[in-house]
């Protein structure tokens, strides 16, 4: 019995330890030994060489003999069982000597190598190096194209066993894993474990020239490519080029115009899931994010962070060709256009082109006469949100922009802008007839239909 109990704490693989695979095939060890007897983790029959071990194991082939009594998932390997009823347990007796971060399975102490940054295996093809020999034989998929693993619901391939269980949920739905802080539920422990950083305000992951940190590893290595500059993943349309291959496909979809999400409320289609959700705020009328200094509301987190630097007139985007200051990076986007004359934007009815892609929306309106928006007061509709924003004003009478050397008051921005040239005496705007110059656009426009007048 004690010969019994000793075989069951002991194998062999190689006379060494291989941590990749020391379980693999076995009982759950703590000990290398030359022994000459391998023992199935399924049934604990005893043979004296592996080759017979071999030939038994696959009378179990694709058998789930081990159930957990929990949760009645079932396992091919005594080990597995083990390790998952960790999950319940919470236990985790593994514990990472650097960090202390703690595992429920030892195979996880390869974690150890994050802190050493130890890459022993390499590709071949584009010499990338992993720390994970498995890690290195997924990633070599890549180049052969080869997808071994097939969903036997809708056929689809993936290059790892572990991509197609991911995919197989989105069939049935399934999430076992809950935040015990707010009961949101995840279909993946790797999904809880980040959500979960949420509630810590954990950032584990720390950029080695800046210091930024970051919750997410993937988050960290897209950052990383913004003090490299690389763009490796290029479309084949436009060439245009990008960091990440995410971002490429999205692009991808301004050329075949595909618009996979679908607002539930009102139907609109969007071609990225962000603006959707983002979208769907405006049917809430949720605004979660409020300014300190003028209580103005916001749906999204972004645009209270630009709304901000109104205030502190802090303006960290710069054009570097004539130093002009911004307080957003898509003002900055949209204002280097000027000086490049890029409309990139064309009207797929008249063919105008346009150098923002929202001019172009609000164009297209001309064409369908459709008006989004409207007055809750007076019902009367605008193309643009910008307008129907600026017609409140008429309703409350309020004059939020103020000249600082008059102190004169305006309703609308453009209106101050234009007030500030009498000031100035700055008349930027000349007709191309008369050569008469304006202090403002729309006075130029008024100016030019008397010369249109005047044509017999």
């Amino acid at each position: 019995m004690e010969d019994s109990a000793k075989r069951n704490e002991i194998h062999l693989v190689d006379d060494l330890c291989a941590a990749a695979s020391c379980t693999d095939g076995f009982v759950e060890d703590e000990t290398c030994a030359n022994d000459k007897d391998f023992i199935c983790d399924s049934c604990d029959a005893v043979f004296s060489e592996k080759c017979q071990l071999d030939k038994h194991v696959l009378c179990y082939k694709g058998k789930k003999l081990h159930s957990c009594k929990l949760c009645t998932k079932s396992f091919s390997r005594k080990y597995h069982l083990l390790v998952h009823s960790r999950t319940h347990t919470k236990e985790k007796p593994y514990s990472c000597d650097v960090c202390n971060h703690a595992f429920s399975d030892k195979i996880n102490l390869w974690h150890y190598r994050t802190h050493t940054n130890e890459k022993p295996y390499s590709c071949d093809v584009c010499n990338r190096c992993f720390s994970h020999k498995q890690h290195l034989d997924n990633h070599y998929r890549i180049h052969t194209n080869e997808k071994p693993y097939s969903c036997d619901v809708c056929n689809k391939n993936f290059f790892q066993m572990s991509d197609l269980n991911n995919h197989f949920r989105t069939h049935t739905n399934e999430k076992h894993y809950s935040c015990d802080v707010c009961n949101k539920k995840f279909s993946f422990k790797h999904n809880l474990t980040v959500h979960y950083r949420i509630h810590t305000k954990e950032k584990p992951y720390s950029c080695d020239i800046c210091h930024k940190s970051f919750s997410q590893k993937i988050h960290l290595n897209y950052h990383n490519l913004t003090h490299t500059n690389e763009k490796p993943y290029s479309c084949d349309v436009c060439n245009k080029s990008y960091s990440q291959k995410h971002n490429l496909t999205i692009h991808y979809r301004t050329h075949s115009n595909e618009k996979p999400y679908s607002c539930d409320v009102c139907s609109k289609r969007f071609h990225k899931k962000q603006i959707m959700n983002e979208h769907q705020l405006i049917h809430t009328n949720e605004k979660p994010y409020s300014c300190d200094i003028c209580y103005k509301k916001f749906y999204l987190k972004r645009h209270l962070t630009s709304h901000y630097r109104i205030h502190i007139k802090e303006k960290p985007h710069l054009c570097d060709i004539c130093n002009k200051g911004f307080s957003r990076k898509q003002q900055l986007t949209n204002h280097y256009r000027t000086h490049t004359k890029e409309k990139p934007f064309p009207c797929d009815i008249c063919k105008k082109s346009f150098s923002q892609k929202d001019n172009l929306v609000t164009h297209h309106q001309i064409h369908t006469k459709e008006k989004l928006y409207f007055c809750e007061l007076c019902k009367k509709g605008f193309l643009r949100k910008q307008q129907l924003n600026s017609h409140y004003l008429t309703h409350t009478n309020e004059r939020p922009f103020s000249c600082d050397v008059c102190h004169k008051a305006f309703s609308q921005k453009g209106n101050l802008n234009n007030h500030y040239l009498t000031h100035t005496k700055d008349k930027p705007y000349s007709c191309d007839v008369c050569k008469k110059m304006f202090s403002c656009k729309s006075n130029l426009k008024r100016h030019f239909h008397s010369h249109e007048k005047e044509k017999p």
